[in-house]
Formats: structure tokens, sequence, C-alpha cells
């Protein structure tokens, strides 16, 4: 009988590689299988993106202005020859601040809006169409001072607007049988209209006034927006290159005195190159535009400022988000409107009349 002796298998040897396993040929085919590197570029910072959108729709708000301001002063003109034939007593010098009155009307509501949100995070909610009812009626009523026949009664006209906002408010929370923040809601639909209207009220009166010493135009209202603006501009640039010292850390952390002081410069630098054209029917000097300049633009930053410390109370960064880097219509014509009653008071002062345009 014949055994079958069985042998085990031997095992293949292994086959070696054509090349040596060294860490770099690793490293390699890491390299392979790694992603490659993000060659995009970067994604701008927010405040580069706000500085682009300022310059994209700073241009477009001012042309937009500039046509509003050309319409004001165009219907005076075409309303100049009617108002002498119809004998009317404004001695023909055309109805003056269509186009500001139009666009206060127009601007209020939005700007309403915004201010009623930020009383409201402090439960101060006013009555947000009586507000702009009566900030249209203080705008109407400065409007109406050009016309002899309302000038005998502008004072009191103007005291019972103010009297009939509060009771208008007053009215509305008995309507609804409540008694609760009837004071709170009374106030606050008070101090939305005359923050708003009240301010607005010396921009116009600006624009139609006339008297022996005071001469309104679209060129003065033009004066305190480019002023003021120009501040902001200087204050911004001179503060991201030259800011070292903050102004007021608790209140607007980004503002700096450099920025202010350079913000003043530029806004006097320019009330005194152009006080000819833009008070060209007024005799005045260039130190008299240089001051009249650096007051409204340091008058425009504390305007500024109070909306900062409404905003801060309210726990917000802007007032609203219609106008892409700039924010609400507040944060752009805070400055504007708290300077309109120095300007009203300035212009008064400084400046006299020399010729009456015909």
């Amino acid at each position: 009988m014949v055994t079958e002796v069985t042998t085990p298998r031997q095992q293949a040897p292994l086959r070696t590689t054509p090349f040596p396993l060294t860490n770099s040929n690793f490293s390699f085919l890491i390299q392979m299988d790694a992603p490659r590197p993000d060659t995009s570029p970067p994604s701008p910072s927010p405040k580069d993106r706000a500085l682009r959108n300022r310059l994209t729709f700073g241009p477009l708000m001012l042309g937009g202005l500039f046509l509003m301001l050309w319409f004001d002063n165009a219907a005076q003109g075409f309303t100049r020859e009617w108002l002498k034939r119809h004998s009317d007593p404004v001695n023909g010098h055309g109805i003056q601040g269509l186009g500001l009155l139009i666009l206060l009307i127009l601007v209020s509501p939005l700007a309403i809006g915004e201010l009623a949100t930020l009383f409201t995070a402090e439960r101060v909610r006013p009555y947000r169409i009586i507000a702009g009812l009566g900030s249209g009626a203080l705008a109407v009523h400065a409007f109406l001072t050009q016309f002899t026949w309302f000038k005998n009664i502008s004072t009191s006209t103007l005291a019972f607007i103010i009297v009939f906002v509060m009771l208008m408010a007053a009215l509305r929370r008995a309507w609804g049988k409540q008694t609760q923040d009837a004071i709170v809601r009374m106030a606050g639909t008070l101090l939305a209209t005359l923050y708003l209207g009240g301010l607005g009220w010396f921009l116009l009166a600006i624009r139609v006034k006339r008297s022996p010493n005071f001469v309104g135009s679209t060129s003065l209202v033009l004066m305190i927006l480019i002023v003021v603006k120009a501040t902001d501009i200087g204050a911004y640039f001179g503060g991201r290159a030259l800011g070292r010292h903050k102004l007021i850390p608790w209140l607007s952390p980004g503002k700096t005195w450099e920025g202010l002081a350079c913000g003043v410069l530029l806004s006097g630098i320019i009330g005194a190159i152009f006080a000819p054209f833009f008070l060209h029917h007024m005799q005045t000097k260039w130190w008299v535009g240089f001051i009249i300049s650096v007051v409204l633009g340091t008058i425009g930053q504390a305007g500024d400022l109070l909306e900062s410390m409404m905003k801060r109370d309210a726990e917000v960064k802007d007032s609203g988000s219609i106008i892409p880097g700039f924010g609400g219509i507040l944060d752009v014509i805070d400055s504007p409107l708290l300077a309109a009653p120095f300007a009203y008071l300035l212009f008064s002062f400084f400046t006299h009349l020399t010729e009456v345009p015909r």
C-alpha cells in the first residue's frame, strides 16, 4: 500500500517594487490625492463692502438730489409769470421750495417708520400715521410762509399743529378704550413729529425765506447738504488714515478726534472756496463761508452722534437697510436735519441782502 505524502504549499515570494518605498514617494502620492488650494480671490471684508456700496449709491443719491433741486428752481421760474398775471402778493418771485416740499413729504413716511422702530425697542410706540401727518403739516407750514396772506396766521398755525398732534394721539388712544401707556404714546408721537417735521421745517424755511437780510435759494440748501456730507467723508477717510484717539468710545467706537478734525477742516475749506457760488446774491467773504461751514459740519457730526445714541439704546447698528452702505433714511438725513436750525440762524446773522433777484 502506497501512502501519499503531502508537502505544505510553499508561499510565493513577495514581489519587490521597482522603486524603493521612501518617504518622498509617499509624500508624492499624498500630494496627488490632496485637494488643490483655493486660488479664488478672497471675499471683501464688511468694511470694504460698505465702502463700495457708499461709492456706488452715494453719487446716485446726490444725482437725485440735484435733479430735485433743479426742479425746485425751475418750478420757481415757471410760476413767476403766472403769479405776476394774477397779482399774487408774493411780488412775482415765483413759488419757491416746491421740489424740496415734495422730497420731504416722500421721505417722511419712511423716516417715521424707522424712528418708530427705534422707539419701539424702549416700549415707546408712536402713532406712525399721526406723526407722519404732523411732519407733513409742518413742512407745508414752512412752505406757506413765503406768501404774505399766510404770514399773519403763521405763528398761531404752527402752535395749532403741535397741539393738534398731541390731541390726536390722545384721542387715538381713547378710541381703543385704553389708558395704559397713553402718556408714552402721546410723547412718542409728538417727539417723532418734532424730530423729523420740526427740523425739516428749518430746511424748507431756508429755501423760501425772503427778508431784507436773508434771501432763500436752492444754493443755500445745497450748501448745507454738501458741507455736512463733506464732513462725513473727511471724518471717514481721515479717521481710517490717521485715527488714533477715540472720540466717544462708549457711544460711537468708530469715530476719532483725528477724523473729526479732518472732516471739519474739509468742510471749512469747501465752504470758503464755494461761498461765492452758494451765496452768490449775498455779500460775504471767504472767512464767513469758512466759519459757517465749520459750525455746520460740527453740528452735523453732533446729529450723527444723536442718532447713534438712539440706535445704541435700541441695540441696532443702523436705523434701516433701505440704502446699501448707508443703512436707513435716518442714517442719511440725521446730520442735515440737525444742522438746518443752526444754518437758519447763521445765514441770518452773517449775511445781508445786496440785490434781490428779479
